[in-house]
């Protein structure tokens, strides 16, 4: 299985993650299952999500994917708000 991906999205990605619902969640520690991809856009909050052998951070303005089957506990530092989208 891959590892979750970051980056600084592209203007197009943006303006598409905008057409995506938002979630937001505030500063709480959660364990989480992905059904399948998600794909998100963080518009705030700084999140560190951690799973057998790896982490990843992220904050305002980085794009987001995680892969179908990857179970993960999600550390939320400071209240996160995205659009989502999964595929």
């Amino acid at each position: 299985m891959a590892d979750p991906t970051k980056k600084i999205p592209t203007e197009s990605e943006i303006q598409a993650a905008k057409k995506w619902s938002i979630w937001e969640k505030d500063a709480s520690t959660f364990d989480w299952h992905y059904d399948s991809e998600e794909t998100f856009y963080v518009l705030e909050g700084d999140v560190t999500v951690t799973w057998k052998g790896g982490e990843i951070s992220f904050t305002k303005g980085d794009l987001v994917t995680f892969p179908e089957g990857l179970d993960c506990t999600w550390h939320v530092k400071k209240k996160i708000r995205k659009h989502y989208n999964f595929k």
